[in-house]
């Protein structure tokens, strides 16, 4: 499942983070890549344990647990703490799929079930630099207003196209679900939409409504992992 999660942070949210990480250092982004994701990498990334990123990072994590439709969709038993990114022109990261396995400078462990990415900058800001997921439904780039974020498989191949003009910057993170198989997941998410469009619909205690909760609730039991 891929999903679009609107304004995650307001503008003034953005603005705000952004004097945060726009006056810090940036070194090259290949500190935290992978052998093979070296190959393909070109961007800056501010250091994971810099005071920048931590502060930053706490301010996404707050919005994040403020959002429903983030919690609804990946029901997140951990989040990485976010990362931060700059793409320059010329700079791009190829086709690649996630680690599964990730680990903070903090020494946190997660399996990484979903990739998140927030914009920070503006689509009219830069060319190119979109996002382009290859997933089990097709090909979908993805370019979206600062403070909206976009989440998807960990497992999907993806990249981020070369940057034409402007400087694209983001964070990017990774979720370990309660729930692992995304197929059960995207389940889920539905039958919570449909649970909060039928009580707006009947009221909450109607025993429709009542049923289909309990069983969201039995599914959740089956498959979650804690």
């Amino acid at each position: 499942m891929m999903l679009h999660i609107p304004q995650v942070l307001t503008k003034d949210q953005v603005a705000r983070l952004r004097a945060v990480i726009d006056a810090a250092d940036w070194i090259d982004g290949n500190a935290t890549s992978g052998s093979q994701s070296r190959m393909a990498k070109a961007n800056l990334q501010l250091p994971e344990a810099s005071q920048a990123a931590r502060d930053a990072g706490a301010a996404i994590l707050d919005a994040l647990e403020k959002s429903p439709l983030f919690v609804a969709a990946g029901l997140p038993l951990k989040v990485f703490p976010p990362l931060f990114n700059r793409y320059g022109p010329g700079q791009t990261f190829g086709d690649h799929v996630d680690n599964s396995i990730r680990v903070a400078s903090d020494g946190m462990r997660i399996r990484s079930d979903l990739s998140a990415t927030l914009f920070l900058t503006e689509p009219e800001d830069y060319d190119g630099g979109e996002l382009v997921v290859d997933d089990t439904y097709g090909v979908h780039e993805v370019k979206l207003p600062a403070g909206d974020l976009i989440l998807y498989p960990a497992s999907s191949l993806h990249r981020v196209e070369p940057i034409t003009r402007g400087a694209r910057i983001s964070s990017f993170f990774w979720i370990q679900s309660l729930v692992r198989q995304d197929a059960q997941r995207a389940l889920l998410f539905d039958m919570d939409v449909a649970i909060q469009r039928l009580a707006g619909q009947v009221g909450a205690n109607d025993p429709s409504l009542v049923a289909l909760t309990g069983t969201y609730h039995n599914l959740l039991r089956m498959w979650a992992e804690v």
